[in-house]
């Protein structure tokens, strides 16, 4: 059951995002205001040369992880599935971070002067990102505690259950919590040494490293934000907004642009473009999230459309929707948000309830706004063409996906 009270909404509200620019960073507000999202037509998703992406990039785990899987096995073989688990985890998935920052480097790297990074190592150090991304689900999973991630059980259930299987002593919630944390650890672990044996050049590791460990610091930080939203504090729209901001947004987007600018060599107003492009896009990709975390297809996302209920997740859906819910709606919300044992019937009235108060219109409203803001942003950034035309096709793809 939630335990955190939900205050009755202030009727005299204003547009809950009213503040969004204070957690925004002062170079995307020097950018003018975008225009009407009508006026942009899309290029196509080929453009952004995905399939040849997604295979360096697995490529480039696969070899990485079979390295670590002879160390590990060397140290005890009772160490074997927690390799497998990072496999599990890391296999799969959109590979958006490790695009996102391969068209970054790629739309720098013509204005820049001297010799350019090898594509192939470039590709290897953006694949990178996916175990920074496998280390945030990871522990996400145990905080929420969710029971599946991607069609298969999150990594603490899985591991609970082989404590169980292996007939071992203690507590298995305990211990597949605890195998969890190591799990996630591990791979932020393996994030950095495969950065730093990709073959990218001294130079291109010195720059990056800065947007680097600012991204992993952010992601940290915004996990704790969302925890703390969770326990009633960041109350409100805005509040779902800045833990949209650091949680997601920031190492979904922005910084994996900045980082594929850093390998280039371009300097700083590099970085102010691609902020403007990143912080409104993957505001926009987290808010696609949270709507399919709640209305998705299983079938299509691998994850039951209850979960997010069950958790309690404090959404801009949810804000939106206690701000407009009546006394039976806020009595609902009370009853069922983050209720494990929620029955069926309450959770599609949670839905109907987004639904009836127009919250779902206004999150949908809200990621059309800022994905045309990203797009507007795009069709403007001094960029090499072809890089353009691929972080368009990216930035739909992104915010329309169904998984």
């Amino acid at each position: 059951m939630s335990t955190h009270p939900l205050p009755r909404p202030n009727r005299r509200r204003t547009t809950p995002w009213s503040d969004t620019d204070s957690v925004i960073n002062r170079a995307e507000r020097r950018q003018p205001a975008p225009p009407a999202p009508v006026a942009l037509s899309s290029a196509p998703l080929a453009s952004a040369d995905l399939p040849r992406i997604r295979s360096a990039v697995a490529a480039a785990l696969t070899g990485f992880l079979e390295e670590q899987r002879t160390v590990l096995t060397g140290m005890d073989p009772s160490l074997r599935p927690v390799v497998d688990e990072v496999c599990a985890v890391a296999d799969g998935g959109k590979r958006l971070r490790p695009a996102f920052a391969y068209w970054g480097w790629r739309g720098a790297v013509e204005a820049v002067s001297g010799p350019a990074e090898d594509d192939a190592a470039v590709l290897r150090a953006v694949a990178a990102l996916e175990f920074v991304h496998a280390s945030a689900l990871v522990h996400d999973d145990v905080m929420d505690g969710a029971l599946t991630r991607r069609g298969r059980p999150a990594t603490h259930i899985g591991f609970a259950s082989r404590h169980g299987d292996d007939g071992l002593s203690g507590d298995g919630a305990t211990f597949g919590v605890g195998a969890a944390i190591l799990v996630g650890d591990l791979a932020l672990v393996w994030s950095d040494e495969l950065l730093r044996r990709s073959g990218i050049s001294a130079a291109a590791l010195a720059r990056a490293r800065s947007v680097w460990d600012t991204m992993r610091t952010e992601v940290t930080a915004g996990q704790y934000l969302d925890l703390l939203r969770a326990a009633g504090g960041l109350p409100g729209a805005q509040g779902a907004l800045t833990v949209a901001r650091y949680k997601s947004a920031g190492y979904t987007v922005q910084r994996p642009l900045q980082l594929g600018a850093a390998l280039a060599g371009a300097g700083p107003r590099a970085a102010e473009v691609y902020t403007a492009i990143g912080l409104p896009l993957g505001e926009a990709f987290q808010l696609r999230d949270d709507v399919l975390g709640v209305f998705g297809d299983p079938a299509v996302t691998g994850k039951s459309a209850d979960d997010d209920l069950r958790e309690g997740k404090r959404t801009l859906l949810v804000a939106l929707a206690e701000d407009e819910a009546d006394d039976a709606g806020l009595q609902l919300l009370r009853d069922c948000l983050g209720d494990p044992d929620c029955g069926a019937d309450q959770l599609d009235a949670l839905r109907r309830l987004m639904e009836t108060t127009g919250a779902r219109a206004r999150v949908e409203q809200r990621i059309a706004e800022q994905t045309a803001k990203a797009r507007a942003a795009i069709a403007e950034a001094p960029i090499a063409e072809e890089a353009r035309a691929a972080l368009d096709a990216l930035a739909v793809a992104a915010t329309s996906r169904t998984a």
